[in-house]
């Protein structure tokens, strides 16, 4: 199966939405409401640096992605690359559309000069886990996150 990657635009929102709510964490935190997420991806697309990547088969939205690069001082000044909201469709895990997931992400790092990809994955998700060390990702730091 191809998937062919592209930035996204609003009226894909409600499509990325929809994979974020397709597992067991996603059925509990997302809701119907469109309006938080549209104000969202305004606010992304305000930013310069954060951007929405979804992964489509013909018209159908079938992974998806955001990818925001962050410049800073440590590691020798080095620009890196965070991800969030990784999902590949349910009907459709299995494919090998995560690794060109992962292949595409890496490669917009790396053309806008980062030298390190990074990302959190919540705890409880193993396949998720065992899949990232599978890329040759390092599980070397402990994440902590704070409700504000």
């Amino acid at each position: 199966m191809t998937v062919t990657f592209r930035a996204a635009s609003r009226d894909d929102v409600p499509a990325v939405v929809a994979l974020l709510s397709d597992d067991a964490l996603g059925r509990k935190r997302e809701t119907d409401d469109p309006a938080p997420y549209l104000a969202a991806f305004d606010a992304m697309q305000a930013e310069g640096a954060n951007h929405l990547i979804i992964g489509t088969t013909g018209d159908e939205v079938v992974a998806c992605y955001q990818i925001t690069f962050i410049s800073g001082l440590s590691l020798t000044a080095s620009r890196r690359a965070q991800i969030e909201g990784v999902r590949v469709a349910s009907h459709l895990r299995g494919q090998r559309i995560g690794e060109a997931l992962i292949r595409d992400a890496e490669a917009r790092a790396r053309a806008a000069g980062c030298t390190l990809l990074q990302f959190t994955t919540n705890k409880s998700r193993a396949d998720a886990h065992r899949f990232y060390d599978r890329l040759g990702f390092t599980p070397s730091h402990i994440g902590y996150k704070k409700s504000l």
